[in-house]
């Protein structure tokens, strides 16, 4: 089945600073080093505690992976409209980018591995992103 490919030219800014993604219990409290920084996410399923937090917040022994850049994606968006988060992890798979990505209510985080920074910025570039 063929899906129509949507092409949105979006602005983006980078939120300061590093972040890693970490893995705790599914019962774990959510812990207080956690809720500082620029940006933070924290989601519970039954499998898991997934949080991103700044990277300097993460004590040793959690499991954790980074240091990632998060690029922010200037909302806000309509919950119906199609096609914002595709037009922008779009460019980075076809430049072989790994993505993390969290939507909000009003827009969407894209993560990338540090040291993937340069490629996506260039590869969002080429294909018509704009950062603020």
């Amino acid at each position: 089945m063929n899906f129509p490919t949507h092409s949105l030219s979006l602005l983006y800014s980078l939120v300061p600073g590093q972040f890693s993604v970490c893995r705790l219990p599914p019962e774990a409290p959510i812990p207080q080093w956690a809720l500082g920084g620029p940006f933070v996410s924290v989601t519970r399923t039954a499998e898991e505690l997934s949080i991103v937090c700044p990277t300097a917040n993460v004590p040793d022994g959690v499991q954790a992976v980074g240091p990632w850049v998060c690029f922010e994606l200037k909302g806000p968006f309509p919950l119906t409209q199609t096609g914002v988060l595709a037009s922008f992890i779009q460019p980075l798979a076809a430049a072989g980018v790994a993505v993390f990505c969290i939507a909000t209510f009003d827009t969407d985080y894209v993560l990338v591995g540090e040291e993937f920074a340069g490629a996506a910025m260039e590869a969002l570039h080429a294909a018509g992103h704009e950062m603020e």
